[in-house]
């Protein structure tokens, strides 16, 4: 039992002011695994305050000390780079090998670009006798989720120290172990007091009073849209920068002159890895109607074939639980409701794989003959649930996949120049074409009710930055 019952304020680990104790669990065994604190208002008034307190001094330090400081948390990361991987696996489910590659992967990457994009950066220019600045936002509010936890706190830490910006972070308090983790190596690199601040909470007390404080002057969110919703009404009476990465039902579009056994095998494990618990998961396989049984076919094969178990010893391509008993349930109930709408269950369903008692498995479940108006095609499932959807030429799989209130990720695979064509049409933050990889100097961010601003690579950068025009600066 790791017991975490400090916050990083003002770089000191601080007791809370009120203190309310809350476990976290292991969602393989459903055991406690640690225990932190979580805080009010007035503990994140403190860690405002600390960051107002240190950004004038550290919004004025130069790049080559920003670049400096940035490689030194790059180089403390690596070092305790396995007890990052392994404590991401153990409190939000993560098998051990996606955690290594991936997960803690990111955190790593996110840190690297950002040094490289500083190190490049200009942030002066002039036009005729104008000079145009680029400075710091100002403090920054963090709301970070559990299911890509420290992909999502270096995305926002790393390119707001590179700003100058003074920041406070509010991680999930469901797989809050990493985020600690991440203070103390930030600690260690030697951030100056005050530039980076944790208090743990929930969303209605914490999340709250970090959205409506008057002296935060941007907030970034990562989570669902109903909470993305709450941080901006909470926002707008400050009128504070919001930038927020939301949810998402990407649809993954297979033509026909695709390869159809390497794009339907590998849409499949694409959507269930991470236990589908990816914003921008495959979720709605859209196929040729005429060649739906056999997409059906290399659909079922590849889920029956999908190791769920312990994430400390499934293999590469396994999945280990969802996050939380809520999660299930919510996962169980959509399940349901596909099989209730009429929609042909192809693999998987209800309850957890055999054998598999304890702990939060689902079954890897396949859908086909699903409608765009059902719940399954609509709704984010935050689970291994695939959906199979028929089309009948590429407009009418078009229009499915746009037909949509979200808009953060697309997928299509065919000859390149036809899948190309079919990419540009897709309402969405990114698409990706032929089975392609992220990209971290590329922008995430979504459409519609995926969100707003971006983050990765430079243009997640200059969302941490205002632009200042002095005129007459130059003249002689």
């Amino acid at each position: 039992m790791k017991e975490c019952l400090k916050f990083y304020i003002n770089g000191e680990w601080v007791d809370p002011v009120n203190p309310q104790h809350f476990d976290v669990i292991n969602p393989a065994t459903e055991e406690s695994i640690g225990k932190i604190a979580l805080g009010n208002e007035e503990d994140l008034n403190n860690a405002v305050s600390a960051a107002k307190n240190a950004f004038d001094s550290f919004s004025q330090t130069s790049k080559e000390e920003r670049i400096e400081l940035i490689g030194k948390i790059l180089e403390v990361y690596q070092s305790r780079y396995d007890e990052i991987a392994e404590t991401i696996s153990s409190e939000m489910g993560a098998p051990l090998w996606l955690s290594k590659a991936a997960q803690a992967a990111t955190g790593a990457g996110h840190l690297g670009t950002f040094l490289e994009i500083l190190k490049n950066y200009e942030f002066e220019e002039d036009r005729g006798n104008t000079r145009i600045r680029k400075e710091a936002v100002g403090v920054c509010g963090f709301i970070t989720p559990w299911n890509w936890p420290i992909n999502q706190i270096t995305c926002k830490v790393a390119p707001a120290l590179a700003a100058g910006c003074t920041m406070v972070l509010k991680p999930s308090e469901i797989a809050p172990l990493n985020a600690i983790l991440f203070a103390e190596i930030l600690d260690e690199a030697g951030v100056p007091a005050g530039v980076f601040n944790l208090v743990n909470g929930d969303g209605p007390t914490v999340g709250e009073a970090m959205s409506s404080h008057k002296d935060i002057d941007m907030m970034s969110f990562t989570g669902s849209t109903r909470a993305g919703i709450a941080v901006a009404k909470a926002s707008a009476d400050t009128v504070k920068r919001v930038a927020q990465e939301l949810g998402g039902k990407s649809a993954n579009i297979i033509l026909d002159d695709a390869d159809f056994g390497s794009a339907i095998a590998g849409g499949v494990t694409s959507c269930f890895m991470n236990s589908g618990q990816s914003c921008n998961a495959p979720t709605r396989m859209l196929v040729p109607a005429d060649r739906q049984d056999e997409a059906i076919a290399i659909a079922k094969e590849t889920a029956e074939n999908t190791i769920v178990g312990n994430p400390a010893e499934v293999g590469a391509g396994g999945i280990g639980p969802v996050v939380s008993e809520l999660q299930y349930d919510k996962i169980q109930a959509l399940i349901e409701k596909g099989i209730e709408e009429g929609a042909t269950l192809v693999a998987g369903g209800p309850g957890k794989p055999e054998g598999l008692n304890a702990g939060y498995f689902v079954k890897p479940t396949v859908f086909a003959d699903v409608k765009n108006d059902m719940t399954i095609a609509q709704e984010e499932i935050f689970g291994p649930v695939l959906s199979i959807l028929p089309y009948k030429d590429d407009e009418e799989a078009i229009a499915i996949a746009n037909d949509t209130v979200y808009g953060l990720s697309g997928y299509v695979s065919g000859s390149q120049e036809r899948a190309q064509g079919v990419a540009k049409r897709i309402r969405s933050g990114n698409v990706h074409v032929n089975g392609s990889g992220p990209d971290f100097s590329a922008p995430f961010g979504g459409f519609k009710q995926s969100g707003n601003g971006r983050e990765w690579g430079d243009f997640g950068f200059e969302e941490f930055l205002e632009i200042k025009a002095i005129l007459g600066f130059t003249a002689a």
